[in-house]
């Protein structure tokens, strides 16, 4: 089935000349090993966060960099470029090996990585100012709701942690299995005097989270 990136560059408000830039940020290394969106990524990535960075500035000019830092990490990690690539159905556009029919999942990894590689090819084709433009459009509603700073559940259980028993969480690694394109990790975690929590996640740091908020909720601490 033919692909129609005209859709995606209307979602996404930029229309590419050179269309091979868009097909290369769109092409993941099963498909080609020299010619993918890897690199792309790599700049794009770093696009994303000066932009973030500098919306930030502007936005919170009096906030401290502590907090400015937390509210950076939410808007450029993986999982809020995973919610972006959803939104516009990147899935639709991928060139993927594995992926022989469109129905077919593909992996959370593979969208988000494939977010950034379409910043990347976007700064490429049109520059800053338009790049810029995209992102803020893109993110609008995740910077919106920046307003509201979340503590993560691992930095929650530390501040508790040394407050009561003036030590650090204890984290330890279970367990590492599955395929290396499909890893499941299972971590667990205690403090003074407690029992050791046991989670998984896709990788060690959702694990270490996961494990965390299971203790956290234990100990009943909001």
């Amino acid at each position: 089935m033919k692909i129609d990136y005209q859709l995606l560059e209307k979602k996404i408000k930029v229309n590419f000349r050179n269309k091979k830039l868009l097909i290369k940020s769109l092409t993941h290394k099963s498909i080609n090993k020299e010619q993918n969106n890897e690199k792309l990524e790599f700049l794009g990535d770093r696009v994303l966060g000066l932009v973030i960075a500098k919306k930030l500035l502007e936005i919170y000019p009096d906030e401290k960099e502590g907090i400015l830092d937390k509210k950076f990490a939410s808007l450029v990690n993986k999982k809020t470029c995973l919610q972006i690539a959803k939104k516009i159905e990147l899935n639709k556009y991928i060139l993927i090996l594995e992926v022989k029919n469109r129905k077919n999942v593909i992996e959370d990894k593979v969208l988000s990585d494939c977010c950034e590689a379409l910043i990347g090819s976007i700064y490429l084709e049109k520059g800053f100012s338009i790049v810029e433009k995209t992102i803020l459009f893109l993110w609008a509603e995740h910077i919106k709701n920046s307003v509201v700073t979340q503590i993560d559940a691992k930095t929650k259980l530390q501040e508790f942690s040394l407050k009561k028993f003036k030590s650090l969480p204890i984290y330890k690694l279970i367990s590492n299995t599955g395929p290396k394109h499909r890893p499941l990790f299972k971590v667990g975690v205690k403090l003074i005097d407690t029992k050791l929590f046991i989670s998984q996640g896709k990788s060690k740091k959702d694990a270490e989270q996961n494990a965390a908020i299971l203790c956290l909720k234990n100990m009943k601490v909001t």
